[in-house]
């Protein structure tokens, strides 16, 4: 079993930046990939970002490139999201996930993933 505990949403001005945590317990956190989510109002969740155990990889949506960046510190069984430059258009839940079978998985298909966390609200204001 994989406990997750989002951490770090709020609200926001447009322009501004948060960091969120994924804090992670139970099994061994360095063999498994680690992913981010969300899910606005109205919208299916989406994928936004992964990275492999090791952080040699990521993988980023479009729509976030060169403005978050995904992060893990295996040391501390946490995953980060630091999210910059947001917009209105980035307000949602977000998720951290956990793929426990594959340690080298660097990917946005949601199947793939077997834990998920409660998720966190960012609101981001214009």
């Amino acid at each position: 079993q994989v406990q997750l505990v989002e951490s770090g949403g709020g609200l926001v001005q447009a322009g501004g930046s948060l960091r969120l945590s994924c804090a992670a317990s139970g099994r061994t956190f360095i063999r498994y990939a680690m992913g981010w989510f969300r899910q606005a109002p109205g919208k299916e969740r989406e994928f936004v970002a992964a990275v492999r155990w090791n952080g040699g990889r990521t993988s980023y949506a479009d729509s976030v490139k060169g403005r978050f960046t995904i992060s893990r510190e295996n040391a501390g069984n946490t995953m980060f999201l630091q999210m910059n430059n947001l917009t209105p258009e980035d307000t949602a839940v977000y998720y951290c996930a956990a793929d426990t079978r594959d340690i080298w998985s660097v990917t946005a298909a949601m199947g793939r993933y077997d834990y998920w966390g409660q998720g966190t609200q960012v609101t981001v204001s214009s």
